[in-house]
């Protein structure tokens, strides 16, 4: 049975809906403020429980607000998502067919690589592969800066990644399409693009590079968690919370 909401979750839930995509220090931030102004009690332990009543009034309407991690930093955000579109088809609203062939082109690019990243120039020579209308030089990088914007992807150095939002949006849609080539990460079980490998051909896990950072912190000699290999990468800091727009 769905629980009854207060204006405060009703308060919370109209902010989500206009940011898309809070971290949690500020879900934390937005949660006090919303129970304060309506002069309703507020557990600091207790969001996740108020998060959870506003999504049993969603569920009917195939809106959820999901928690996913950022593969950057490692901390936790909130995303508004729209559950009846589990695939790009979500995106039709905003892009053209041929902008949204692109961004699956992108999207293929990021899947089969490595380390998570797709360059800009490899974006830019996908378009000569296009079924649909090529899209120029000029249109493909205006088309970059809108994903970006619209925190689809992030962008550092002509090097773009998928965004925090997109990873959490489009989860169920990458581990169907890229079953194959997707793996997750071996300490918080989520999909890993942005990671390390352990180097035994024989074992190959993924670890987020937050992930490393935690799991490795004052270890005097990293070792592969799943086979005990000498772990040879360098243990990266976790960094600290990043501006919206590079969520």
């Amino acid at each position: 049975m769905s629980r009854l909401l207060g204006d405060s979750h009703r308060r919370f839930l109209q902010t989500l809906m206009a940011v898309g995509i809070t971290d949690e220090q500020e879900a934390r931030a937005l949660y006090q403020h919303c129970c304060d102004t309506h002069k309703m009690p507020c557990t600091p332990d207790k969001l996740d429980e108020f998060i959870e009543a506003i999504n049993s009034r969603l569920q009917p309407m195939f809106m959820q607000i999901r928690k996913g991690m950022s593969e950057e930093n490692g901390h936790q955000y909130y995303a508004l998502v729209n559950m009846a579109e589990t695939d790009i088809t979500r995106m039709t609203s905003d892009y053209t067919d041929n902008e949204l062939e692109l961004f699956r082109k992108t999207l293929d690019l990021i899947v089969s690589s490595e380390n998570g990243t797709a360059s800009s120039t490899d974006i830019l020579n996908s378009t000569d592969t296009m079924t649909s209308k090529k899209l120029k030089k000029s249109e493909t990088e205006h088309l970059l800066t809108r994903l970006v914007q619209d925190k689809w992807l992030c962008e550092r150095r002509g090097e773009y990644t998928l965004s925090t939002r997109c990873i959490i949006e489009m989860e169920p849609y990458i581990r169907t399409m890229y079953q194959d080539q997707v793996k997750v990460c071996h300490i918080c079980h989520n999909i890993a693009f942005q990671c390390q490998i352990c180097e035994n051909p024989s074992c190959g896990i993924k670890i987020h590079n937050p992930c490393v950072a935690r799991y490795f912190k004052g270890r005097v000699e990293p070792r592969c968690p799943a086979c005990d290999d000498f772990w040879p990468h360098e243990i990266p800091e976790v960094r600290g919370l990043r501006s919206q727009s590079k969520r």
